[in-house]
């Protein structure tokens, strides 16, 4: 993360501390630290990703060392740190869905969206990653959209329609 973009943002607004009050209330006393995942999570939905001067924000706010709070950032693949396209496109890689088509859904989509993993289409509408374990191999291969919306079975069909109606979607709108 470029510290210098990190160092632009606003300090963090009255609404979003209430937020991480709210969530540290479900806690024990002493026990704020617990709340992190949830705080990181506010400050995601707030920014769009988690910069590391919101890390430090955010670990003086719960009394806990900076690196702990960058810990979970990094070691969960659902909190962005850097900022992401609208629609951020997980797909499953790990073994038991690249035996079943995994790798080869995540190279369908780089090819029709024209970026590599890790990128972000230049109309800022898609941001492709590879996930581990998503939970359900079975169905494989899966892909989560947006951290929220699991896709399975997702046939190289299927990924054209899921690319075109996300598109559509935001046609005639602001992004």
């Amino acid at each position: 993360m470029n510290t210098d973009q990190a160092s632009t943002q606003a300090p963090l607004s009255a609404a979003t501390l209430e937020r991480f009050a709210r969530e540290v209330a479900k806690y024990p006393q002493g026990q704020q630290q617990s709340a992190v995942m949830a705080c990181l999570a506010i400050i995601q939905q707030q920014d769009g990703y988690v910069s590391v001067q919101r890390e430090r924000e955010l670990a003086e706010y719960l009394a806990m060392a900076p690196i702990a709070v960058h810990e979970v950032t990094t070691f969960y693949n659902m909190y962005n740190q850097q900022p992401t396209g609208r629609f951020k496109l997980n797909v499953c890689t790990n073994l038991p869905c690249q035996l079943r088509d995994g790798q080869r859904a995540l190279h369908h989509l780089e090819k029709k969206l024209g970026i590599q993993m890790g990128e972000t289409t230049a109309d800022g509408l898609f941001t492709l990653q590879q996930s581990e374990c998503l939970g359900a191999c079975a169905d494989s291969p899966v892909m989560l959209v947006n951290d929220r919306t699991m896709c399975s079975f997702m046939s190289d069909e299927k990924l054209d329609q899921l690319v075109d109606g996300l598109r559509a979607s935001t046609e005639g709108k602001a992004s």
